[in-house]
C-alpha cells in the first residue's frame, strides 16, 4: 500500500504546507503552498467557488457546506496532486495518499477506519487523495461509497480519464467533478522561472538561456512536473559542468545542457513562429499530395515539439472535407472520432490516434469538389445573385401563407419514382446553375453517377 501522511499544523493551529526537504525532487519542492500560486486553474479557483471553500473554509458552517467528495479531471501536470494536498493542509487536515496502482480494498478500508476512529475521539478530519482512481475497479470504487456519503473522509480522486466512463455512477453522482485545463505556454514558463529564482527551487544557483527556456516549455507540453523534472536535470548538468570549469560565473543552463541533460535533441519549431506555419502547411500538402510517409514526418516534428494534439487534429478535421471530401466521406469520419479520442486520452497515446488518422487521409483518393461547390456559392451570394425562394418552395405552415402562393403546386419528393421531384429548387436567376461537379475518384465515382440520373429528371422540369 502507497500510503503517508503529511499534515502539519502551526503553533497557533493555522495550517502550513509540509515543507519538502532539500533532497525532494523540484517538482515536489516547487509545488504550491497556497491557492494564490496554483497556475493555469483560474476558472476553479474565483472567489467562493467550491474548491476554494473547501481549502479556505471561513468557518465551520463553511467548512460543512463544502463538497465533501471531489473529482479531479485532467492531464498529467497540471495541479491534481497540488490541489489535494492544498485542501488537506488547510484546517489542519491529515493527508493518506493511496495510489489506485497498488492499492486494495482492504487498503482503502483500512484507511476508512482509522479515519473514523479518529473523528470518534475528537481526532483531525482525513482527506483521503487517490491517485489515478480510474484503476480503481468496480469493487474499490463502491467500497468509498459510505465513506463519502457520512464524510468520514473528505475524498478527493484524480483521474486524467473521462469520469464519465471511468468512474461508477453512484461515485460520480455524490462527487464535485472539477475539471482541470492543459497549462499554457506562459503557463509552465512562468513556473520554470520561478523555479530557477525562488529558495524552495535552484534559488540563482543556474542561469537558464532563452532557448533552453523555450525548449523547456516545448518539451512539457502543458505538464509543469515534466518541466521541473527536465530543468533539473539540466540545471545538475550545468552544475556539474560549473565545478569542473575555472570560470567564476553562475552555471548556464544552455540549449546544448538541455538536449544532454534529457538525451533529446531540440526540435526547431516556434509555435508562434515561422517554423509552425512552415511545418504545420507542409503536413497538409503532404497529406493532400497523398505522401503518407513526408505527413508522417511532419506529424511526428510536431508531436515532438509539444504541439497542442488538438490544434494538429482540428488540422485533421479540416484537411479530410477541403482535401479527401466526397472520394472517400469515411476520412472525415476518422478525423473527427480523431479528435474525440484525443481529448479523451491525451499525450502521448494520442499519436497513435493521430497517426492512424494521417495514414487514412494521405492514402484516400481525394476531392475538393465539395470545397469547391461552397466557395461557388459563397461567391455568387456575396456577389449579389441570390434571387427569391421559388414560390412552391416557401413555408406554408403560418396562416395566410396559402393565400400568398406558398408551398402551390410542391411536389413531395417520395411520393415520385426514385425519391426525385422534377420541379426547381434554384431561385430562377440561378436556375440550371452547378456549384458541385464530382471527380471520378474513390466514392465519388458513384456520386457522380447517381447525380447526373438526378439532374437529367431535374433538367426534365425546364
Amino acid at each position: 500500500m502507497d500510503l503517508f501522511d503529511t499534515a502539519t499544523t502551526g503553533t497557533h493551529g493555522t495550517p502550513v504546507t509540509a515543507r519538502a526537504g532539500a533532497g525532494a525532487p523540484l517538482a515536489v519542492r516547487m509545488r504550491p503552498a497556497t491557492l494564490d500560486e496554483v497556475t493555469g486553474q483560474g476558472h476553479l479557483l474565483v472567489p467562493g467557488s467550491p474548491l476554494r471553500r473547501l481549502v479556505e473554509p471561513a468557518d465551520d458552517a463553511a467548512r460543512r457546506a463544502a463538497p465533501g467528495s471531489v473529482i479531479l479531471w485532467g492531464p498529467p501536470g497540471v495541479g491534481k496532486t497540488t490541489l489535494a494536498y492544498l485542501v488537506a493542509t488547510s484546517a489542519g487536515r491529515r493527508f493518506v495518499e493511496l495510489s489506485a496502482v497498488t492499492a486494495g480494498v482492504k487498503d482503502v478500508r483500512q484507511v476508512v477506519e482509522d479515519a473514523r476512529r479518529r473523528l470518534a475521539t475528537g481526532g483531525e478530519e482525513t482527506v483521503l487523495f487517490i491517485d489515478e482512481v480510474h484503476r480503481f475497479s468496480k469493487t474499490q470504487q463502491d467500497a468509498l461509497l459510505p465513506s463519502v456519503e457520512n464524510r468520514w473522509v473528505t475524498l478527493v480522486a484524480a483521474t486524467t480519464e473521462n469520469p464519465s466512463f471511468s468512474v461508477n455512477s453512484p461515485l460520480l453522482s455524490r462527487s464535485l467533478l472539477l475539471t482541470l485545463r492543459p497549462l499554457a505556454a506562459e503557463d509552465v514558463r512562468g513556473l520554470v522561472e520561478r523555479a530557477v529564482a525562488d529558495g524552495r527551487g535552484l534559488d540563482g544557483t543556474v542561469v537558464l538561456d532563452d532557448d533552453a527556456l523555450d525548449q523547456l516549455v516545448r518539451m512539457a507540453g502543458g505538464d509543469a512536473r515534466k518541466a521541473l523534472t527536465v530543468l533539473e536535470a539540466a540545471a545538475g548538468a550545468a552544475l556539474g559542468d560549473a565545478r569542473e570549469s575555472t570560470d567564476p560565473g553562475p552555471a548556464v543552463v544552455d540549449l546544448a545542457t538541455v538536449e544532454r541533460a534529457v538525451d533529446v535533441a531540440a526540435v526547431r519549431y516556434d509555435r508562434d513562429g515561422d517554423q509552425h506555419y512552415d511545418v504545420v502547411s507542409a503536413f497538409i500538402k503532404s497529406i493532400r499530395g497523398s505522401d503518407v510517409d513526408a505527413a508522417l514526418h511532419y506529424l511526428a516534428r510536431m508531436v515532438a515539439a509539444g504541439e497542442d494534439p488538438r490544434f494538429i487534429a482540428r488540422r485533421l478535421v479540416i484537411s479530410a472535407a477541403e482535401d479527401v471530401g466526397m472520394a472517400d466521406p469515411s476520412a472525415l469520419q476518422t478525423a473527427v472520432a480523431a479528435a474525440q479520442a484525443v481529448q479523451l486520452i491525451g499525450m502521448p497515446e494520442g499519436r497513435i490516434v493521430l497517426a492512424e488518422a494521417v495514414v487514412h487521409l494521405a492514402t484516400a483518393p481525394k476531392s475538393n469538389r465539395a470545397y469547391a461547390g461552397i466557395g461557388a456559392a459563397l461567391a455568387d451570394v456575396a456577389a449579389g445573385r441570390i434571387g427569391t425562394v421559388p414560390a412552391h418552395l416557401r413555408d406554408a405552415h403560418y396562416p395566410g401563407a396559402k393565400q400568398l402562393g406558398h408551398g402551390a403546386g410542391y411536389v413531395y419528393s417520395h411520393d415520385e419514382p426514385h425519391g426525385v421531384a422534377a420541379q426547381q429548387y434554384l431561385p430562377d436567376e440561378l436556375a440550371g446553375r452547378r456549384y458541385y461537379e464530382p471527380t471520378d475518384r474513390g466514392f465519388e465515382r458513384q456520386v457522380a453517377d447517381r447525380l447526373a440520373r438526378v439532374r437529367e429528371i431535374l433538367d426534365g422540369d425546364r
